[in-house]
């Protein structure tokens, strides 16, 4: 049994002679700041969607508290197709256009993490986990420690003794053990993992029959997917048997699956330092935005030069509209023992605050994509079932997880 390598994070990482980089899953971040409930509604007052952005900045800034780095670069996957469709086709087609209530935020959240003095990278033709990677392993090699924070799980593959996962809704972090310890196997042997069990995010084909347990129980037993393709005929059963049938898409999946770490990037190492924050660019975004105690803060810290009086204008709709998460638990659900331990709380409950996410506004036409629930105040939990955003994680069976409710969600005692 390996150590227990999953931990609180501290308030600030110990002091080294070189300090960590940090480099931050932007889409993962923002694909989780958009499903946090009662964030989902937010807007200034002319309708502007501002939740998704009060997440990700509120994020960003607990993990600059929390890391206190020198240096840390925040990467977002870049608009229109990456090298792997030219691969597959396929790749992630099963997506659908990403909702304009998170798409018209976009430009302004990258204005204001530039405004923050934190450098943004976005690169055309490939994706934000293979920056993550190519910059990862660079700084390693100048002999930094790394933080990744993200929550994507394709991410572990980088995990070695300089690199860590930190995962800032979780307040954990992951180390080589720790990845051992979630999938069952090491970091060198998750992309074997992944394209055994395929993504359905990414509509990357697995498989058929092969969950996570198998793909574990195999690579424990013959260590690198060429030896196991190696004891294919050894294989029984009907689980053998689709591995023998479907044994010719595993490179392809592999290619798929793989973070590239040799980009040729135009930015270095050294550019990631931290800046001065652009206070004027700051004060506008905030303004705009109607983030009151951010705007309150800033003039507090820097003075109001500038400043227009425009936020006690908006006083009124700000104290309704915004929420303070550093202050609520607002959990995302994708692992079936979390599930679980949310689906006992609501058996036990006597109130239960239960809210659905659908593809469309016309019932007749909507798909349920996701449930929210809590049982008290402050404390609510979000489950994905059929997002495909970019930066979507795997999720949980729609089936399974409605079927599991509809006892709770029918009975004569529900409130």
């Amino acid at each position: 049994m390996p150590k227990k390598s999953v931990s609180k994070t501290p308030s600030k990482s110990k002091t080294k002679s070189i300090p960590p980089i940090v480099l931050v899953d932007g889409s993962s971040y923002l694909y989780r700041a958009f499903h946090i409930p009662n964030l989902q509604e937010l807007k200034n007052s002319e309708g502007m969607p501002t939740g998704a952005i009060r997440g990700v900045i509120s994020m960003l800034k607990r993990l600059l508290g929390n890391e206190n780095p020198s240096h840390i670069a925040v990467i977002f996957d870049a608009k229109g197709k990456t090298f792997r469709h030219d691969m597959y086709k396929e790749y992630k087609a099963n997506r659908p256009p990403m909702p304009e209530e998170l798409q018209v935020q976009i430009e302004p959240l990258h204005d204001m993490v530039r405004a923050l003095g934190l450098p943004l990278i976005s690169v055309s033709g490939v994706e934000a986990d293979d920056v993550i990677g190519t910059l990862a392993k660079q700084a390693s090699e100048q002999g930094h420690e790394v933080l990744v924070s993200t929550g994507d799980k394709d991410m572990a593959q980088l995990v070695n003794d300089q690199v860590t996962l930190v995962n800032t809704m979780t307040d954990t972090k992951m180390d080589t053990n720790g990845v051992v310890e979630k999938f069952g196997v090491a970091p060198n042997q998750i992309i074997a993992y992944l394209a055994l069990i395929g993504d359905k995010s990414d509509n990357i084909p697995g498989i058929p029959s092969v969950g996570p347990k198998t793909a574990a129980k195999w690579l424990n037993e013959y260590e690198t997917l060429d030896e196991i393709i190696k004891n294919a005929d050894g294989i029984k059963g009907k689980v053998g048997e689709k591995f023998r049938a479907h044994i010719d898409q595993l490179p392809m999946s592999v290619d798929l699956t793989t973070i590239r770490c040799d980009l040729e990037l135009t930015t270095s190492i050294d550019d990631l330092k931290i800046q001065a924050e652009d206070t004027t660019k700051l004060r506008q975004l905030y303004t705009q935005l109607e983030f009151k105690t951010w705007l309150k803060k800033l003039n507090e810290q820097y003075g109001e030069e500038g400043h227009d009086g425009s936020d006690e204008a908006t006083e009124e709709s700000e104290k309704v509209k915004t929420v303070d998460i550093d202050k609520v638990s607002y959990e995302l659900i994708l692992t079936k023992k979390d599930f679980n331990r949310w689906l006992k709380l609501l058996k036990q409950a006597s109130l239960i605050s239960f809210d659905t996410e659908t593809d469309s506004l016309d019932y007749m036409q909507a798909n349920v994509v996701g449930l929210s629930f809590a049982v008290k105040a402050g404390e609510a939990a979000y489950v994905p079932l059929a997002h495909n955003y970019p930066g979507a994680p795997v999720q949980l069976d729609r089936d399974e997880v409605l079927k599991s409710l509809e006892p709770i969600l029918n009975t004569s005692t529900a409130k």
